[in-house]
């Protein structure tokens, strides 16, 4: 059997086809195909006051945390009374309350159907609920150690910032595991105070502060970003007056941590974005997309 000629090779058109038989050999390609090569064509282009904006999300949760233990801190000194930090949340509860339904115009209680008076009785049940059951909770950790239970809430409230979400689609990501460690870390802490009052306290705070204030910060940057990024200045100022008094040093160290991530990371991010080359090229895989909703029907 004779091998097949190869004179005509000119003549033929090669085409990137494997079911036709070719006079061309098998690793031969004409300059046609690198033209389909293509070059960070899904890549995001960040600007910079963009990333600056968003990155007030972390810097909103970052002063979060930092207010629970400077609150707590105050408390355990004795620099701030339990019944006055429970009626200035209670007040700044309702304000928020009436904020958010101001903000959200309604529509969210039209979508839910929840009335204020459910809100209003829920509220109460967890009020019942966590009062009643504060001297049960105070007596469970009288037998840990003081150490084991600063490293615990120091661990739970790292784990809350890792699993916070913070808009990103990723599978670390647990809105609800983050919510639980941070209300752990707040148990943990008020066991620690003298009283069943201050372990009431520390739940209800965590709450307001970790579900209550997030709700109202979400709406009010959808709302307007502008005031949104003002009430955000005005929270990580708050808080970093309230840490100076108890470390000089820490309150610096904090500053630089909030400023790194609100300016420097987004300019790091921006410049990096430079270097990226993402390449689609014609010899890639073949990814199958196929609609799946017509077999869910």
């Amino acid at each position: 059997m004779c091998a097949q000629p190869v004179t005509n090779t000119k003549e033929v058109k090669w085409q990137k086809v494997l079911y036709e038989r070719q006079p061309f050999p098998d690793n031969y390609v004409d300059r046609r195909f690198l033209e389909e090569l293509r070059k960070n064509i899904h890549a995001r282009k960040y600007q910079y006051w963009a990333v600056v904006f968003e990155s007030s999300v972390v810097i909103q949760q970052l002063c979060s945390v930092c207010v629970f233990v400077v609150i707590w801190w105050y408390m355990d000194e004795g620099l701030l009374a339990p019944h006055w930090l429970l009626g200035t949340g209670l007040a700044s509860s309702l304000i928020g309350y009436v904020l958010f339904d101001l903000i959200d115009g309604g529509e969210g209680r039209k979508k839910s159907g929840q009335t204020r008076w459910a809100d209003l009785k829920s509220a109460l049940v967890f009020i019942t609920f966590t009062y009643g059951f504060s001297p049960v909770l105070k007596t469970l950790t009288e037998s840990v150690s003081t150490d084991t239970i600063y490293a615990m809430s120091v661990f739970m409230l790292l784990g809350h910032l890792i699993f916070f979400d913070y808009g990103a689609n990723a599978a670390i990501v647990s809105s609800t595991l983050s919510l639980n460690m941070a209300i752990f870390a707040s148990g943990m802490l008020g066991f620690h105070l003298p009283q069943s009052l201050h372990v009431f306290i520390m739940v209800t705070l965590a709450i307001q502060i970790f579900v209550l204030w997030l709700m109202l910060q979400k709406k009010l940057k959808a709302w307007t970003p502008k005031g949104y990024v003002v009430v955000t200045l005005l929270f990580a100022f708050s808080v970093l007056e309230g840490l100076l008094p108890i470390s000089a040093v820490g309150a610096v160290l904090f500053a630089l941590l909030l400023i790194s991530i609100s300016c420097l990371c987004p300019f790091y991010l921006i410049r990096l974005q430079l270097f990226k080359e993402n390449i689609q090229r014609p010899w890639d895989e073949a990814e199958i997309k196929e609609d799946l909703s017509r077999f869910l029907s």
